[in-house]
This record gives structure tokens, C-alpha cells and sequence, in this order.
């Protein structure tokens, strides 16, 4: 299977995830880009930035010599208007026979939302002039209806971003460390505002993206000095803490979140979720805080799991699994859009 792959020259986490995925997963000679995505061919980035970031990924470049009509899917990876742009580009060239894919990583719930947002939407009406075959959608809500070509894709966690990190003890009670995107966020903070150790470890509000002290693998680092870590929704409800605690075998609790995950964790077994009202949240940190067997069991499930599951290579396969086994007409036909 050769693929192009077209990606936004930004970072996207979803589409920098599913990119290094597939490098491992069909190798460099199979996997194209459409132009250099520094990103993906040069350690220049630190984590989150560097997910999509791949050693062997700079030797596609030296075959990108094929014609876009003999690649068998192409896929736009990110909803963002410079990969649309790219896309727009080379859709005349395309082939009645090629599968074509978009990953939509975008906060919005609406197929291509996130255009509208950015001001774009137009590019969307231009795209749709031939419906793409799959879609993948980060945002998939529970209880709404997607066309049948529309698949559940959220973020994924690439662990070669954590291959130097060492093992920490513990030194943090319980955390949360983010930007407060949603009300939910804000609420959260406030209950945990003198309780704990939360203000000696920076769980605070008003915090800034571009002011936080822990970043990078730093940021890795720390999250595993801790023993409790809450997540919490942001512009979406799919958030890298939620994939990157169990990554860690960390223990996390979390709202459920309102997408569709294929796989989740579930209450209890790999994490514990609270209310959306977040009623029992101090108390269920105090539980967990003094039952240390039980957390530290539910921490190594999660592992467990997410390796399995939930690796930058699980959504590769399972993108691939679905192309592979789906057959979708083309120019299908999707109404729940931008």
C-alpha cells in the first residue's frame, strides 16, 4: 500500500500521531509526504511537538517521485486550511481508484469544523466536490449520528517521546496542571484550590500555557511524580493528559469523556471517573490518596492497556484495518459538516 500523506506544516497531535504510526507500521518506503514537514523529519521540536517525529521519516522524501494517480489512498491529515490548500492541489490529479482519507483532530464535533472556526469554511465546499471515502474523527460525540464512512479516532500516545525519561518517586499528592479552556477546568481548580498539596505543586488558576515551568520531557518527568492526576476537558474532550497518565502508569481521574473511544479505559479497572457536576472529586483523591494498593493496581492496568490499544501504532492499524475491510463508495455523500 503506498500512501501520500498531506499534513499540516503546524503541529496537529492526532495527525503527527497517525503519521508516526504508519512509518513503523509500513515503513518509509510505503508511507510519502507531500512536502517537508520539519516536524516529522528533524528533532527540532520538544514533547507535545515532537510526536509525529520520525528518524527513518526524511527518507521518504528521496521517493516522492510518484504520480499522485498511482498512490493507492492519499490522505489529508489535518483540519487545518494549509493542508486543505495542499489537498486542493493535487485533487484533479487523483484517481477514480484511490481511497480517500481526512483525519479530523479539530476540537469541533462537526466534520470539518474547525475551517469554520479558523474562518475557512470555504475550503471545505471545495474539497466536497469529491466527499472523501473515510473520516476519521477525533470528536466523535456519543449519541450523535455520523455517516457510515465516519470512524472514532482520538489521540494516541507515541512512546518513543518517553524512551530517556527515567522513573521518578513520588513527590506531588494530586495534580492538574492546565490552562482553564473550559468551565469545567475552572471548577475543578477552585475545589482543589486549598486542599491537598495543590498549591505548593502549581494545581492553580490562571495558569498560562506559555508560562508553564514544566515543559517537554520535563513535563513528562513530573507527571510521574505524581500520584493522583486529574483530567478534565478542554476545547475538546479529548486532551493528550488523558492518554499520557496511563502511558506513564500514572494513576489519573477524569471526567468520561463525551466521545467515542474504541478500547476506553474503564471505571475502576485502568482509571476512575467522577461526576460531570464533579460532586465526589476531593473525595475520591482522599480515597485513593490512602488506598495506594488499589491506585498503584489501576496505574498498571492502564499501562497496560494503553500499550496495547492506545500507542501511535494501535491507530495506525486500526486506520488501516478499516480501509483494508471497509468498502465505501466513492464520492460518497456526508451531511454532517462544516
Amino acid at each position: 500500500m503506498k500512501i501520500l500523506f498531506i499534513a499540516s506544516r503546524k503541529y496537529d497531535y492526532l495527525q503527527d500521531a497517525i503519521f508516526s504510526g504508519l512509518v513503523k507500521q509500513l515503513g518509509w518506503k510505503n508511507v510519502h509526504t507531500f512536502s517537508f514537514y520539519k516536524n516529522f523529519f528533524l528533532p527540532v521540536k520538544k514533547y507535545p511537538r515532537n510526536i509525529g517525529y520520525s528518524n527513518q521519516a526524511l527518507l521518504s522524501k528521496k521517493l516522492f517521485f510518484n504520480k499522485i494517480s498511482q498512490y493507492d489512498v492519499i490522505i489529508l491529515a489535518a483540519c487545518k486550511p494549509d493542508a486543505f490548500k495542499d489537498y486542493l492541489s493535487v485533487l484533479p490529479l487523483i484517481s477514480i481508484h484511490t481511497k480517500t482519507v481526512f483525519i479530523d483532530g479539530g476540537d469541533a464535533s462537526l466534520i470539518g469544523g474547525d475551517l469554520s472556526r479558523l474562518g475557512q469554511s470555504n475550503l471545505w465546499n471545495q474539497v466536497n466536490q469529491r466527499p472523501f471515502d473515510y473520516v476519521f474523527k477525533r470528536e466523535y460525540l456519543k449519541n450523535e449520528d455520523y455517516p457510515e464512512n465516519v470512524f472514532p479516532c482520538p489521540f494516541a500516545f507515541n512512546y518513543n517521546v518517553i524512551k530517556d525519561i527515567r522513573k521518578s518517586a513520588f513527590i506531588y499528592d494530586v495534580t492538574f496542571w492546565a490552562v482553564e479552556s473550559h468551565p469545567v477546568r475552572t471548577k475543578a481548580l477552585n475545589l482543589l484550590s486549598d486542599k491537598f498539596d495543590c498549591q505548593a505543586n502549581g494545581t492553580t488558576s490562571n495558569q498560562s500555557f506559555y508560562k508553564y515551568k514544566r515543559k517537554g520531557n520535563r513535563y513528562l518527568e513530573e507527571l510521574q511524580k505524581a500520584k493522583i492526576t486529574l483530567n478534565f476537558r478542554g476545547g475538546g474532550w479529548d486532551t493528550l493528559r488523558y492518554w499520557e497518565v496511563p502511558a506513564l502508569g500514572r494513576f489519573m481521574v477524569s471526567q468520561e469523556p463525551g466521545i467515542v473511544i474504541p478500547n476506553n479505559y474503564e471505571h475502576e479497572k485502568q482509571a476512575v471517573f467522577v461526576p460531570k457536576d464533579l460532586s465526589n472529586l476531593i473525595e475520591v483523591c482522599d480515597y485513593y490518596l490512602k488506598n495506594e494498593k488499589k491506585r498503584e493496581e489501576i496505574a498498571k492496568r492502564a499501562e497496560i492497556h494503553t500499550k496495547e490499544f492506545h500507542t501511535d501504532i494501535a491507530r495506525s492499524k486500526y486506520l488501516l484495518k478499516i480501509l483494508n475491510q471497509k468498502i465505501i463508495p466513492s464520492h460518497y455523500s456526508m451531511t454532517n459538516s462544516a
